[in-house]
């Protein structure tokens, strides 16, 4: 039984030791000049999407191209570059999908209101499909005759 459990021990210590790196990656270490230009640089990071996770913002995402626009990010504030910049930047890229929240234009406004006209064109079916089904008249019960008694 001890070594069963000494063995599981060091599993566990093998597989934390394994991962502690990927945990590591995950955050850039980024040379900020004061705490000011660090909380800058997150929240415009928490404005910005990952284009290869699509549902995770730049701030929290791990994947390469991620990374890759962070460090565009901060080296565009060392520039001197304000925010709206860096965003403007960005989206002619990238187009409105870099941003979590794109402004309301005529190529975005299935993105805004696209998940609202489902909801509503989905509750008219059901709706439809109830009504029908009330307005089918329902046979009577027959009547049970004498016959059918056992």
């Amino acid at each position: 039984m001890h070594g069963t459990r000494s063995s599981f021990l060091r599993a566990l210590l093998l597989v934390l030791a394994l991962l502690t790196p990927a945990i590591a990656c995950a955050i850039d270490a980024l040379p900020f000049k004061d705490r000011a230009e660090e909380q800058r640089f997150q929240n415009l990071a928490r404005q910005l999407r990952c284009l290869v996770c699509q549902n995770e913002s730049l701030a929290d995402s791990s994947a390469d191209l991620a990374k890759d626009l962070r460090q565009e990010v901060f080296e565009q504030m060392r520039q001197g570059k304000a925010d709206a910049e860096i965003k403007t930047y960005l989206t002619a890229r990238y187009s409105d999908f870099v941003l979590y929240n794109p402004p309301l234009r005529g190529s975005t406004f299935l993105l805004w209101f696209g998940p609202l006209l489902i909801l509503v064109i989905g509750s008219a079916v059901v709706f439809r499909i109830v009504r029908r089904r009330a307005a089918v008249p329902r046979n009577p019960p027959s009547a049970v005759s004498s016959e059918d008694d056992w």
